[in-house]
């Protein structure tokens, strides 16, 4: 049955809770008994239970096979022990079901062709079983009817088929668990193992994976396809620049020449079925494209967190594509949830996930990217970390290679929610490279851009951010300089800026708020009104009265004692505008920040703030057609070869900026 599989038939871990396997299957309320597994591709089913197959790991995305791929048709096929019914189903855009064909089946296996042809802008297919005898599945898949063909280059050339080999890459920094437990979970997969040519994992910390008592087993697993290179950290981009980098070398690590390098975080539990998926989705592609995986929320498993993101025209941030709900729980609203007949647009229902979602480009947490693209269109740029996986999908579609985020190729991953990204010293990352990239692939005014960034300073300063204003004031300043301090920069910038954010309160982490006295509460602010959102009415009086207590001298005695002890949720602008001193909790719940307000402080970063807008407005133009004549040179093998291998570079730089290279393969 493996001839030409697109997906396989995928159940849950032994032992998964509910919401879990609400991923996989949908039992009947009525069945009088749970259906029973031992292993991941088969299942028994009691005489008269039915179970529904209309879920995120079995159904089968059928728009987005329509879109992006060269089959006109696909065939499910089912093999059982006993006596049963199959029951095909297809979605519309609007997730309405429709019935397309059913069959009995005993003691063998079932096949149904099925016609792409009515999903051109949304739907799913998918199968229903119902057990007329003790019933076993013994294996099941969606196929396609022939093996892949040549794709179709930008400039009409024909390349491929390509075989389904993979360089599977994972940078990592202090994260021995979580690097080894993704090489478990390679390695434990059979016929995910075989398709790997190569694993390339960058260690850029001082706490490594080779410590860990599990690493000498997981690798021996892999014996020579396994190399590790040890380097200083450069963070994601330069992480995932040095897979690149080795995987179309000449050394051991590119000896394999693998059609598809595979980009995955190590902080990541994975579905390894999705690898799979991924390089079919690739391989039947019309022509050769990036294939994303998605998120699954890693503390709430049953949440996929994004399906897909776009960049904003307007203010040039990236957002979720358009029908696209951010943490969407599965086992709340599987994919039958259409909703009621009036439901609001943004009410929680599955009728939006039945679309087909357009994306630009797909997060480094999981993306294959063809060989032949990395060849043509370069390295990633060094911009440590944030925005580097961004601009190479935009980079790859101005090429002509687009992306897909694909529905049923997913990890989970910590969710954005608890982090404080936007916040801490990431924030430096998140402003600097916005605008490195906007200056790349951004055309016309950037007004927008200005307003956004004032906005969010305001915002900043009435939330007493100091250090987020601060920070992000030295990135304005390091885009001003222009590309050529980019890599000089690449290694430095995180310890400058973490000796700025030393000077501020709301960057230094408390162990608890109990180690200060008991706030004393925020006058003339009800307990209830903390935290949530405000209606637009109620939102003009809140901020009015949030200036004005943010233009009046401070009272410093809060400075010792806070008002307030407040959790994440509720450090909003219309809540810390009205304080001198609140302490509020880190994202994770460890600890939290003392928030203190200083008028003149925060006059002093919003008129630095509004001079150094004043200077990006003036020279974005010139800056645009500097960062774009020195991208080629960004991205090129040789600048890269400078820092990974200074000795065959020729590099006369000091090694104090540059990695160490220790080119071990273990």
């Amino acid at each position: 049955m493996n001839d030409y599989r697109l997906q396989r038939f995928l159940l849950p871990r032994v032992g998964e809770p509910h919401d879990v396997r609400m991923l996989y299957l949908i039992e009947s309320e009525y069945n009088k008994q749970r259906a029973m597994w031992t292993d991941r591709s088969s299942i028994t089913i009691t005489a008269g239970s039915e179970v529904s197959f209309l879920s995120y790991f079995n159904a089968f995305p059928a728009s987005y096979w329509r879109r992006w791929s060269q089959l006109d048709s696909v065939i499910l096929k089912v093999r059982v022990t006993g006596a049963a019914r199959i029951d095909v189903y297809r979605s519309k855009f609007d997730g309405a079901r429709i019935g397309v064909e059913g069959k009995q089946v005993k003691n063998g296996e079932v096949e149904f062709n099925l016609s792409l042809a009515p999903f051109e802008i949304g739907g799913w297919l998918w199968w229903d079983i119902t057990a007329e005898t003790d019933v076993t599945v013994e294996e099941a898949g969606w196929y396609a009817p022939h093996a892949p063909k040549a794709q179709t280059l930008p400039d009409g050339t024909q390349v491929g088929p390509f075989e389904p080999r993979v360089t599977v890459g994972i940078p990592t920094f202090n994260r021995p668990d979580d690097a080894v437990a993704a090489l478990e979970a390679l390695a434990q997969d059979p016929e995910v193992d075989a398709v790997i040519d190569t694993i390339i994992m960058p260690d850029q910390g001082n706490k490594h994976p080779a410590d860990h008592p599990g690493y000498k087993n997981a690798v021996a697993h892999f014996g020579d396809r396994f190399h590790e290179f040890r380097q200083g950290n450069l963070g994601g981009s330069g992480g995932y620049s040095r897979i690149m980098y080795e995987a179309l070398g000449d050394g051991p690590a590119g000896a394999a020449k693998s059609p598809y390098i595979l980009y995955m975080d190590d902080d990541i539990a994975i579905e390894p079925d999705s690898v799979l998926r991924a390089l079919a989705a690739a391989r039947y592609a019309k022509s050769p494209m990036l294939i994303g995986g998605q998120m699954l929320n890693l503390q709430e498993r049953s949440h996929l967190h994004t399906m897909g993101e776009i960049i904003n025209r307007g203010d040039f941030m990236w957002t979720s594509a358009p029908h696209v709900h951010y943490d969407h729980n599965f086992a709340a609203h599987p994919l039958s949830d259409l909703g009621k007949p009036g439901d609001k647009p943004d009410h929680p229902n599955s009728r939006d996930l039945h679309r087909r979602i357009d994306a630009e480009f797909n997060g480094w947490w999981m993306c294959m990217i063809p060989r032949l693209v990395a060849e043509e269109i370069g390295q990633p740029l060094p911009l440590f970390i944030k925005w580097d996986d961004a601009e190479y999908g935009l980079r790859a579609a101005r090429h002509g290679y687009p992306t897909a985020t694909w529905p049923g190729i997913a990890i989970w991953h910590m969710a954005w929610s608890d982090k404080d990204d936007a916040i801490d010293w990431q924030a430096y990352f998140h402003l600097r490279n916005r605008l490195v990239v906007a200056a790349m692939h951004h055309d016309g005014p950037i007004d927008g851009i200005i307003r956004s960034m004032l906005k969010a300073t305001i915002k900043h300063l009435m939330c007493l951010e100091y250090s987020t204003v601060a920070i992000q004031l030295e990135s304005i300043k390091d885009f001003l300089q222009g590309p050529d301090n980019l890599f000089d920069i690449l290694e430095s910038s995180l310890p400058r800026i973490a000796a700025i954010r030393k000077n501020y309160s709301d960057a230094v982490i408390l162990p608890s708020a109990a180690e200060l006295p008991r706030p004393t509460g925020i006058p003339g602010v009800p307990i209830k009104d903390i935290g949530g959102r405000l209606a637009p009415l109620k939102k003009a009086v809140w901020l009015a009265k949030g200036i004005k207590h943010s233009l009046s001298r401070e009272n410093k005695a809060h400075h010792e004692v806070p008002q307030a002890n407040l959790a994440p949720i509720e450090a909003r602008w219309f809540s810390l505008s009205r304080v001198d001193g609140a302490t509020v909790a880190t994202a994770d719940g460890r600890g939290v920040v003392f928030r203190k307000r200083d008028l003149a402080q925060a006059k002093d970063l919003f008129k630095q703030t509004r001079a150094l807008h004043k200077q990006l407005q003036e020279r974005f133009e010139v800056l645009r057609v500097q960062y774009r004549a020195a991208h080629p040179d960004l991205v090129s093998r040789e600048s890269w070869a400078k820092i990974f291998e200074p000795e065959k570079a020729g590099s006369g730089k000091a090694a104090t900026a540059k990695p160490e290279k220790l080119n071990q393969k273990s």
